[in-house]
């Protein structure tokens, strides 16, 4: 059954490090588990994300939950919600902190999540009141408060300009660490990551590299995170075929990648076919296809 709760600013109850955090709110309106309100890793980024951000998402999200850390985001369609339905496939937790009121499903699409999180698999919170509907204004606003709920903010892919940087913005003006998700220089919706890193976000690059920050963060003990990388970690990628290493380092269109590999159409198709079929590619809206790597 869904529990709502208040959590007023100076409350027993109110979440420490929201506290501490840079204008917390007043009260923080939500459904679900109080408990679930600790310290955590956001993850966020493009609500257009592409295969490789959706994978990259889901893959951090359960290597964090399998390591007993709570994942924590806006559950936009994109990146935020692959990341909180990863958390909630490995049976975690997770936190969705909404621009609306904490009783609105917005977007529609991820009514289902949030009625698993609100049915006691974690929090929905908002500082907005009971009902408030979604407005662009809020959003920018509520970002400041999974920077603050987190100890540590992992932006997955983000371009230029993006809504993604006021959540990075806040983490930063919080104390906060931020991590990013290195993506191809090539593809502009990309940018915004790889600026980060320029700027100081440590860059994570695979599973190891995650549980390093979290231990940093205070969000793993240092002492064990190696017995949880183990487990954590995911299976080998396979490689050595020349198109699907292209292909991991460029998403092509068929055509480009016939050109590029001088490889006769039929057989590309088929290879195209048989990696999508494993998980390893997938398409993009655009026609191209990338990466998609197991989780």
């Amino acid at each position: 059954m869904s529990t709502r709760f208040e959590l007023s600013l100076g409350g027993r109850r109110y979440p420490p490090q929201l506290a501490q955090a840079v204008r917390p709110p007043r009260v923080l309106f939500g459904i679900g588990d109080p408990s679930a309100l600790v310290p955590g890793l956001a993850i966020i980024g493009s609500r257009k994300a592409t295969p490789y951000g959706l994978t990259c998402a889901r893959r951090f999200a359960h290597v964090a939950a399998e390591a007993g850390v709570t994942v924590i985001s806006g559950a936009a369609m994109g990146c935020d919600l692959a990341a909180q339905t990863a958390a909630l496939d490995v049976g975690a937790p997770t936190v969705a902190v909404l621009g609306c009121g904490a009783d609105v499903d917005y977007p529609r699409r991820a009514s289902d999540v949030l009625a698993t999180i609100r049915n006691g698999r974690g929090a929905v919170v908002s500082e907005l009141q009971w009902g408030v509907p979604p407005l662009p204004g809020h959003f920018p606003a509520r970002n400041r408060i999974i920077a603050g709920l987190a100890s540590a903010v992992l932006v997955v892919e983000a371009a230029l300009p993006s809504g993604t940087f006021s959540t990075a913005d806040s983490a930063l003006d919080s104390g906060r660490d931020v991590l990013a998700v290195p993506g191809s220089i090539l593809y502009a919706g990309s940018a915004g990551s790889n600026r980060l890193i320029r700027q100081g976000a440590a860059p994570i690059t695979c599973d190891e590299d995650l549980l390093d920050a979290l231990a940093d963060a205070g969000l793993l003990p240092t002492s064990t995170w190696a017995k949880r990388a183990g487990a954590a970690r995911g299976p080998a990628l396979p490689s050595g075929d020349p198109l699907l290493e292209a292909l991991r380092a460029h998403p092509m269109s068929p055509e480009e990648a016939c050109d590029t590999l001088d490889m006769r159409v039929p057989d590309l198709l088929a290879a195209l076919a048989r990696f999508e079929a494993a998980g390893l590619i997938a398409r993009h809206t655009d026609g191209r296809y990338g990466p998609c790597t197991p989780h």
